[in-house]
């Protein structure tokens, strides 16, 4: 048995915003927190910041051999105690038209922020059954109100709600509960690589594809650059995580930052049609069917 007298959570994808944010959040406030993180000296630096109850892991969710061995890591430390907590942050955000995403890239976004989520969750569901534990997936607002060009991201956060559904009613009879945080505009590193990103996009296009989108595609990346700019601080989200886990009675959803509660306000009461207008000119895209006429002169 552990002689560590913490509550004990995983969190994945902490090496930098909500996933770092998040770990140190719950260290600061008591859990002994196994953060999940790709390169060794990205959890060097979050033990270094965290000062103690903070011990990294390697653990890419895609690599079933990093897997078994960071629950094996945890297994041995948590003993009978079991897990408290595993918190799925860990995701990548491929955005584009869909007409020119290759389709390896949009299996990857899949791959990493759905399959991957539920590969760890497996592993992790018999220390989470010791404890009662609950399971914490990060997903997103975009998924209630998807803009355009975010279709890779924002199918990756559908299936892992609708994912996440399935096991909260599966996982009930233990006592677990699975929970949805979705994130609205959230300051991070992750802007700083949005334009670069965009230009990757349309630098792989054809010469075709680029002037089908470019210039819609560019209003979309500036819009949700100032957007994302001007959003919440990482440890909004994190403060939510932890709102999550110490809940007597967690909901099965929670809204987190700026401008969550107006997107999903907008996306329960406005027709489809208001909605895809309202989403047209917040991002300044072309009018339906004007590039048909300007195509067909």
């Amino acid at each position: 048995m552990t002689t560590c007298a913490h509550s004990h959570v995983l969190v994945t994808g902490a090496s930098s915003g909500i996933g770092r944010a998040t770990a140190l959040r719950l260290a600061k406030t008591g859990y002994h927190v196994f953060a999940g993180v790709r390169k060794r000296a990205d959890g060097a630096a979050l033990a270094e910041a965290a000062g103690g109850d903070v011990t990294p892991v390697l653990l890419d969710v895609t690599d079933p051999q990093q897997i078994a061995s960071a629950v094996e890591l945890v297994s041995g430390h948590v003993g009978d105690a079991g897990l408290a907590g595993l918190v799925n942050n860990a995701g990548i955000g491929v955005f584009g038209p869909l007409e020119l995403i290759p389709v390896e890239q949009f299996r990857r976004q899949l791959e990493v922020n759905v399959t991957g989520q539920l590969a760890i969750t497996q592993a992790a569901l018999p220390l989470l059954r010791r404890a009662r534990g609950r399971i914490v997936m990060i997903g997103s607002i975009g998924a209630r109100f998807t803009p355009p060009f975010v279709g890779p991201l924002a199918a990756s956060k559908s299936a892992l709600a609708t994912m996440s559904a399935a096991l909260r009613q599966e996982l009930a009879p233990w006592g677990i509960h699975v929970t949805v945080v979705e994130p609205g505009s959230i300051r991070s590193e992750a802007v700083d690589k949005l334009e670069s990103d965009a230009q990757r996009v349309l630098d792989e296009a054809t010469v075709q594809g680029r002037a089908l989108y470019r210039d819609a595609f560019g209003h979309l990346v500036d819009f949700f650059a100032d957007l994302h700019e001007k959003g919440s601080p990482p440890e909004v989200v994190a403060t939510t995580v932890e709102r999550v886990l110490r809940a007597s009675r967690p909901r099965s959803s929670y809204l987190s930052g700026k401008n969550a509660r107006r997107m999903a306000a907008i996306a329960r009461l406005l027709p489809v049609p208001a909605q895809d207008a309202l989403r047209r000119r917040l991002t300044r895209q072309p009018a339906p069917g004007s590039r048909a006429v300007a195509a067909a002169v």
